[in-house]
């Protein structure tokens, strides 16, 4: 995966195995479901991609502050997205999360991962998308499956984000950005 568009300026840089980015300080991109506020301020590394896809990479970052993370990314619009996260959770967990946004986000702890990597992988199938995480890159399970009615051609990629934080880097390792269709998005598998 070529990552060369950013929403905002941020300091990235490449590094032999992928990509470290800094997340902001109180950067996110959330709608509040009780307000209906909308914060979209995180740096978003991205490439169009018309279709179906998977998009997968080995994530890391140190877990300073609440709700810090590494972010797959798939962005219609400013409400209309799906994120998978590896987090910091206000339980003090290291947890797969993810959040679909239609108008409002919504947010949905599911796995907690010991350790501070995991790898995370989003998947689109029509307007199915499918949030999956693997401990060893190989074997990948189901933490999240929604319908979003996206385009056909969105923005997909990495975010760096730190909402309550200073910011700190984010480590994507081992990106790959495929343009497939996943025979069971359930299971997330190839």
């Amino acid at each position: 995966m070529e990552i060369n568009k950013t929403i905002l300026d941020s300091n990235y840089e490449t590094i032999e195995d992928g990509i470290k980015a800094v997340a902001m300080p109180n950067s996110n991109l959330f709608v509040d479901p009780y307000s209906n506020e909308s914060v979209d301020n995180a740096p978003f590394f991205y490439e169009d991609v018309t279709g179906d896809f998977v998009l997968k990479a080995r994530v890391s970052h140190d877990f300073v502050a609440t709700y810090d993370a590494c972010v797959l990314l798939a962005y219609d619009n400013e409400r209309l997205w799906a994120k998978a996260c590896f987090e910091y959770t206000d339980y003090g967990t290291h947890s797969v999360v993810s959040v679909m946004t239609n108008g409002r986000s919504d947010d949905a702890n599911s796995v907690d991962i010991e350790g501070n990597e995991v790898w995370l992988q989003l998947a689109r199938r029509g307007n199915v998308f499918g949030i999956h995480y693997s401990i060893d890159g190989k074997e990948y399970r189901m933490a999240r499956l929604a319908n979003l009615p996206m385009g056909e051609t969105i923005k997909v990629g990495l975010v760096a984000q730190s909402p309550l934080g200073e910011g700190g880097d984010r480590y994507f390792r081992d990106i790959e950005l495929k343009r497939i269709s996943l025979k069971n998005i359930r299971n997330g598998n190839e």
